[in-house]
């Protein structure tokens, strides 16, 4: 039931109406790229078909064709969402902005994680009110998944996922302005899957002054397969389809298969001659390059971009505690987890011991893994960054521990996304087994972390000292706020 009151905006497709909800409107489901459809799965985004009269932005609308997804014992249901909500129009975004806004807000675009294969605008954790509320327009967009968005595929572009991102800046840099958002002022940002395609786009010749920020939090700028790499799990993904691997085929192949075929890949082996697997066997999908993002940022992509980046200090533990292997890790897993991610274990984890002499087998082990997926990764990207003085990089490490599945998830993976948000006090979220454990989080935790984004979106600068290659500073974010020179500087070095 619509009500007069609701506004209607005009975008380059045709009007939409919103949803008023107190001082700010949402709109939600706008297409910013065509519906990718048969042979359409595997190419570029092209641009949606205008549409008459007003269409009606204010229902949650379908995501990318996607598997549930389940982390053991905790439940993540608020950051994958509820799975698959079926339609083909899917490639939409949502816009969140103050209710009276007159121009010139500055603009967050969000992408979010899940592997690759998973995650939507639809997830409980990208409720973007706050941010409105706060005086910023707030987009958060879909993208294609799995076999459709990253399957490297002969006859096909690369990357689709990515270009998808690329497709729906273009989108804000068109249509942002009718909804009070400054197109020149835009921050793209990202977590997990999603901060590594930030870091992706960053890397982007096509992407280039979409964008004035970025922030990358949990992601990798040596995140990428490279095409020998990828080329084994497209293999793979044709085996287990009985086809040809090519992009005709693929075309011919329903989403229901292409989705059930991906979920079979785990466990590919795909070290080579020269790589290690960038995810260590947790995922057969993410962005293929032979050139890591951080690679092409050290040569000057991305120099006119301001950057935040960080990672949670207990990153490993979210592979590790909900399904039982924290606490039984064992001298061997320490090793395995080192030789699955780099080309000196034995030196890798002497470093680790060294730095961290009172921990247990299961502390160093989720350690070297999350270095392994994301710390080392980020300090690549930020160093390569921080070499182009044109514009500032500041980092971060959000220390926060959740006191979920008897103590042990920690300042794990995703933890800071609550925060981000203001979100920390969703019902949801709470309980022994829910992401931020049984414990109220400190009160002040998500309006400071929410409100240090918003001024690193509004202004560049987060609040801190800048991160350089002398002093590496760093924010750690915890019930107090502490800024530190590398605080991670042994193991840091041991990634080189």
């Amino acid at each position: 039931m619509s009500h007069h009151t609701d506004p209607i905006v005009t975008t380059a497709q045709g009007a939409v109406r919103g949803l008023r909800q107190g001082d700010t409107t949402a709109f939600l489901n706008i297409p910013y790229a065509a519906p990718p459809r048969g042979a359409g799965r595997f190419e570029p985004p092209k641009p949606h078909e205008p549409w008459d009269g007003v269409r009606d932005a204010t229902v949650p609308g379908p995501n990318a064709p996607q598997s549930q997804r389940k982390l053991g014992s905790v439940d993540m249901s608020p950051y994958f969402g509820t799975g698959w909500s079926r339609n083909e129009d899917y490639l939409t975004l949502n816009v969140w902005t103050p209710a009276a806004s007159g121009g010139d807000l500055p603009v967050m675009v969000f992408v979010h994680g899940g592997g690759f294969v998973a995650g939507s605008t639809r997830s409980a954790l990208y409720d973007g009110s706050s941010f409105a509320r706060d005086g910023v327009v707030l987009v958060t967009l879909n993208y294609r998944l799995g076999i459709a968005g990253f399957l490297d595929i002969p006859g096909a572009p690369g990357n689709r996922g990515l270009l998808d991102v690329v497709a729906a800046l273009g989108w804000v840099r068109k249509n942002i302005a009718a909804f009070g958002g400054d197109p020149h002022n835009v921050t793209l940002f990202g977590q997990s899957a999603g901060a590594t395609l930030v870091g992706g786009v960053l890397a982007t010749p096509s992407a280039t002054g979409l964008f004035r920020r970025a922030i990358v939090q949990s992601g990798s700028g040596l995140g990428a397969f490279t095409t020998e790499q990828a080329a084994r799990v497209t293999r793979a993904a044709a085996e287990a389809l009985g086809i040809e691997p090519r992009a005709d085929a693929f075309a011919d192949i329903s989403d229901d298969r292409l989705v059930e075929a991906a979920s079979r890949l785990a466990g590919i082996d795909l070290q080579t001659e020269t790589h290690h697997d960038p995810l260590i066997g947790l995922s057969p999908f993410s962005l293929v390059l032979d050139t890591q993002p951080a690679e092409s940022v050290a040569n000057g992509l991305g120099d006119d971009v301001d950057l935040l980046i960080g990672t949670n200090t207990e990153e490993g533990n979210l592979y590790l505690v909900p399904v039982d292997k924290y606490a039984t890790s064992t001298a061997g897993d320490v090793d395995d987890a080192a030789a699955r991610s780099h080309r000196r274990p034995a030196q890798l984890v002497e470093t680790y011991r060294k730095a961290r002499p009172d921990e247990s087998f299961g502390e160093l082990r989720s350690a070297i893994m999350g270095d392994a997926l994301f710390g080392a990764g980020s300090w690549a990207l930020a160093d390569a960054h921080a070499a182009h003085p044109e514009s500032a990089t500041y980092a971060y490490a959000f220390a926060w521990r959740s006191h979920a599945l008897d103590e042990e998830l920690g300042a794990t993976h995703a933890v800071e996304l609550p925060f981000v948000f203001d979100l920390a006090h969703l019902p949801q979220l709470q309980g022994p087994s829910a992401l931020l454990g049984p414990d109220r989080p400190p009160a002040d935790l998500a309006a400071r972390m929410h409100a240090t984004w918003v001024r690193f979106a509004r202004t560049g600068d987060p609040g801190w000292d800048p991160y350089d290659d002398e002093r590496r500073a760093t924010m750690r974010i915890d019930t107090e706020w502490a800024q530190v020179d590398d605080p991670r500087g042994q193991e840091r070095r041991a990634w080189r």
